[in-house]
């Protein structure tokens, strides 16, 4: 279901991109409102992108299920649906781009090679560069370096950002993640080289998503800057986490978004920090109106990780001492 903005508004574009992995969860959901509140309340665009790049994951019949439970929930999206699973021509010359700059080489090292990698400050193994001082080949298709993976040399210095709920970001990319894969040895195109190729053609001014996603921004600005892309404002929300401390997720059977939408909005709208109304709102059209003339990114929780509610997996409240 698509709704039109148009005039200054066209200035701001959100955008919510799931994986069609499984169906939409209640840490799905906080993000996606997030995202829909802060686009709306700014007078903008949301755009939704299906990230179905890593074909193997994807679930047969998952896009359409998600594309129904926004629906139910009351999200409204400008334009049609982007798919990256029929985008492989773009990202493919997005590292022709790249290749022509010098920046990326041919990796063949192997699972069982980088088994033995420590990780980094932010908790995934740093690429030592062993295949970093290969010859640049003069050329790549998907068809000749089969077997290869390609890496994008980074910097050893900071990328820095401000990110609007949590502030000041640097990282080294260097020391925290070392040479990145853009494409898989399988030829499977990278989340990273995705994302930041689709966010610049949408033209999305600002990214609203959770905060598990911080660690991964400084590569995505870098990339931007190597292909010349404009970057968003980026605004992380904290994550929901279920009663082991496991963020919501498919892999972690996070129950899927049931029943009356409204009281799941609602829960959706208070883990958020968000002020409550003065009266439940009678309908999902009413939550709607409230939400986006009350959004405030200011009363987000600092906390980056928040426990969901105990009916979404998340710890039950303590006991009241006696």
């Amino acid at each position: 279901m698509a709704a039109t903005v148009a005039g200054a508004a066209a200035r701001y574009r959100g955008r919510f991109a799931p994986s069609p992995t499984g169906d939409l969860h209640f840490g799905s959901l906080v993000a996606a409102l997030a995202s829909h509140a802060d686009a709306r309340a700014a007078g903008g665009q949301w755009l939704l992108r299906i990230e179905d790049v890593d074909i193997a994951r994807v679930r047969a019949g998952a896009s359409d299920a998600i594309l129904a439970t926004l629906e139910r929930f009351g999200f409204t999206w400008d334009g049609p649906v982007w798919r990256q699973s029929l985008r492989g021509d773009v990202y493919a010359a997005a590292l022709e781009r790249l290749h022509a700059l010098g920046l990326l080489y041919a990796c063949a090292c192997s699972r069982r090679e980088l088994a033995g990698v420590k990780p980094g400050a932010i908790g995934e193994r740093v690429y030592p560069g062993f295949c970093r001082d290969r010859a640049l080949r003069p050329g790549f298709s998907q068809a000749a370096d089969s077997g290869f993976a390609w890496r994008l040399r980074v910097p050893a210095a900071p990328v820095g950002f401000v990110d609007r709920h949590y502030g000041p970001q640097s990282q080294d990319l260097a020391a925290d993640v070392g040479d990145f894969i853009l494409r898989r040895r399988d030829g499977l195109y990278a989340y990273q080289l995705a994302v930041v190729v689709d966010d610049a053609e949408q033209g999305i001014s600002d990214v609203v998503r959770g905060a598990d996603l911080l660690a991964s921004t400084a590569r995505q600005i870098y990339l931007q800057r190597s292909l010349g892309c404009a970057t968003p404002r980026y605004l992380h929300v904290p994550v929901a986490v279920d009663a082991q401390g496991n963020k919501l997720s498919k892999q972690f059977r996070a129950p899927a978004l049931a029943g009356d939408p409204l009281p799941t909005l609602l829960a959706a709208w208070r883990f958020l920090g968000q002020p409550a109304p003065a009266e439940d709102p009678a309908s999902v059209a009413a939550f709607w109106a409230f939400a986006i003339s009350s959004w405030d990114p200011r009363r987000l929780p600092r906390a980056p990780v928040v426990p969901a509610p105990p009916t979404f997996g998340g710890r039950p409240a303590p006991s009241p001492q006696r």
